[in-house]
């Protein structure tokens, strides 16, 4: 059992206020998950400054800025910030560059987010107690989503966290399970594709990313993907400039979603929504089976 939540501020005087939703929603949403949580947030210029790279990092050495910065062009500055498990670097240079030169420096760390609007945090433990960790209610920015994990599959750690970051500013949250995913997972190999782990989630993100960088949009990737992907899910898909919902055609996993003028939220459990700021105000609708809802920046 798994809970997501998500929200998309489309009024900027909210922006200040992110955290604070975010930390509110997911209350409503720990006890389906008590094991772990994963946080994204979009727009924190504290976390991720203007001009610069971030790239989220598991299993990082103490001493991993200072190394990626001697292996950058002009050794520019890095900085290092540690929340938990996740150590989150900074520098002024490409994300493909700062990537490149963490996977050189710490071949045994993960990278589990990347880009130059998004922050991602993973560790397990109960989600009260890392979003305390991970400094939520103080968050900014204009987009943010979490989800927690009761393990059924796996073992419970970090690694198992969502969301799926495998592209740049690029997230996905799964609740659900691909029973075809090993297919999927040996005709993305074939194309080039590498994996971290064996987890169904990943396939799911690896082949949205891979529809993306193919030039589909969001709502044709998720389209793409109830194509070719079988069993049951409910989705949330965030970009740098976007945010998508789709749940599967016989819809088994809840999922509820209020759109308003200030924000567009979705969640697991109508509770997470409760206290969101004019909710009273609010279009309140279950998605329907297989259609996709896609909202942009």
């Amino acid at each position: 059992m798994c809970g997501i939540i998500g929200l998309h501020l489309r009024d900027p005087a909210l922006h200040p206020v992110l955290g604070r939703l975010l930390d509110d929603m997911l209350g409503g949403v720990a006890e389906r998950g008590p094991d772990s949580v994963g946080i994204a947030v979009y727009g924190d210029e504290e976390r991720t400054p203007p001009g610069h790279a971030a790239v989220s990092v598991l299993r990082a050495p103490g001493d991993l800025a200072a190394t990626v910065g001697g292996l950058l062009p002009g050794a520019p500055a890095v900085c290092a910030q540690a929340a938990g498990d996740t150590t989150v670097l900074t520098a002024p240079v490409a994300v493909d560059a700062l990537v490149a030169a963490v996977s050189a420096a710490a071949p045994d760390a993960l990278v589990v987010g990347s880009g130059t609007d998004l922050v991602v945090y993973k560790g397990a433990g109960h989600p009260r107690d890392l979003a305390r960790t991970y400094g939520l209610r103080d968050v900014t920015g204009w987009q943010g989503l979490a989800h927690t994990r009761m393990a059924t599959e796996s073992a419970i750690n970090p690694e198992g966290c969502h969301p799926y970051s495998v592209g740049a500013d690029q997230c996905l949250v799964h609740n659900g399970s691909f029973s075809n995913h090993a297919t999927v997972r040996r005709e993305l190999q074939r194309r080039g594709t590498a994996f971290d782990s064996e987890n169904d989630s990943e396939v799911g993100a690896r082949f949205v990313a891979a529809c993306l960088a193919e030039g589909d949009d969001l709502e044709k990737a998720l389209l793409r993907l109830g194509e070719t992907f079988d069993g049951f899910y409910t989705l949330l898909v965030t970009t740098a400039d976007g945010f998508a919902v789709v749940r599967d055609e016989i819809a088994c996993k809840p999922a509820v979603i209020a759109e308003h003028p200030r924000w567009v939220a979705m969640a697991s459990e109508f509770r997470a929504l409760a206290d969101l700021p004019g909710i009273d105000e609010a279009r309140i609708f279950e998605p329907d089976p297989g259609r996709v809802y896609t909202w942009q920046r």
